[in-house]
């Protein structure tokens, strides 16, 4: 059953990086395995998603991760005042060709997942 909701205050945080196939595959563990036990632990934090494209057939994979916040005073507990800079650990950058150093914020209107 999909249920619509207004989300009023719920924030999504999106943040970009890219990595050779190997990379791409240690990272997506990494998010899995260690960044997403944390975030779990932060109040406001509300779930997910880490989305894969492959790029032009050579190998490189753009990797998009979506954080789900109750709102962007949550958001700066996490990150700090200045919400829009990435927060990307060293290990992480290590399996990464190329990242974002800024993220960006979207309020959800509509919430269709299924439930």
């Amino acid at each position: 059953m999909t249920r619509m909701t207004n989300a009023t205050e719920l924030t999504v945080r999106t943040w970009s990086a890219r990595a050779g196939a190997e990379g791409a595959g240690s990272y997506s563990r990494y998010f899995t395995g260690t960044l997403l036990p944390e975030l779990r632990k932060l109040p406001g934090f509300e779930g997910a998603y880490l989305l894969r494209r492959d790029l032009d057939g050579d190998g490189t994979v753009e990797l998009t991760a979506h954080t789900f916040w109750e709102s962007p005073a949550v958001i700066r507990a996490f990150a700090g005042d200045d919400i829009t800079v990435a927060i990307v650990e060293p290990e992480a950058r290590a399996m990464l060709l190329d990242f974002d150093r800024t993220a960006t914020h979207r309020l959800v209107v509509a919430d269709a997942r299924a439930r």
